[in-house]
C-alpha cells in the first residue's frame, strides 16, 4: 500500500501554479464531475517518499521527473553531475519548479500532463473504461 492515497471516484493533481502549463492543467481539472485533490507543489511540500512513488508510478526514475534544461535548474546545479536519487529528492523539495510536467492520479494510474488538453482524453478514457465495467 502506498503513501498517497488513490481513489477511482477522485482525481489528484499535483502542479505547480507558477508554470503556465500548470495553471492550465489545472483549469481543465478543475472542469470535472469528481472529488478533486490538488496539491500545489509551489505551497505545499511533497515528501521524498511521496516524490519516489510519484516517479515509481510513472514508471521513471525519479531524476526523470525534473526538466533538467530548465533555466533556473542550469544556474542551480551543473547538469553534468551525477546525482543519486537523494539529491534528485533534494533538488525537488527545494526546487519544486523543476518538476517537468503536472501529474494527474485517477484512480490507481499515474499520467504526466504533457498538454493540459490531455487531461480530457484521460478523462474520457477513464469514463468509457468505467461504463464497460
Amino acid at each position: 500500500m502506498g503513501i498517497i492515497s488513490t481513489d477511482k471516484n477522485k482525481i489528484t493533481l499535483i502542479y505547480n501554479s507558477g508554470t503556465s502549463l500548470g495553471k492550465q492543467t489545472y483549469s481543465y481539472v478543475y472542469t470535472s464531475d469528481k472529488d478533486i485533490l490538488a496539491i500545489d507543489t509551489s505551497k505545499t511540500n511533497i515528501t521524498g517518499t511521496q516524490w519516489l512513488e510519484i516517479a515509481e508510478g510513472l514508471d521513471l526514475e525519479i531524476s526523470d521527473l525534473i526538466q533538467k534544461e530548465f533555466p533556473n535548474y542550469k544556474k542551480l546545479y551543473d547538469p553534468k553531475v551525477i546525482l543519486e536519487p537523494e539529491d534528485w529528492i533534494k533538488i525537488i523539495k527545494n526546487h519544486p519548479e523543476v518538476v517537468l510536467f503536472p501529474i494527474i492520479i485517477l484512480g490507481e494510474k499515474f499520467y504526466q500532463i504533457k498538454n493540459p488538453s490531455d487531461f480530457i482524453r484521460l478523462s474520457n478514457a477513464n469514463l468509457h473504461n468505467v461504463s464497460r465495467n
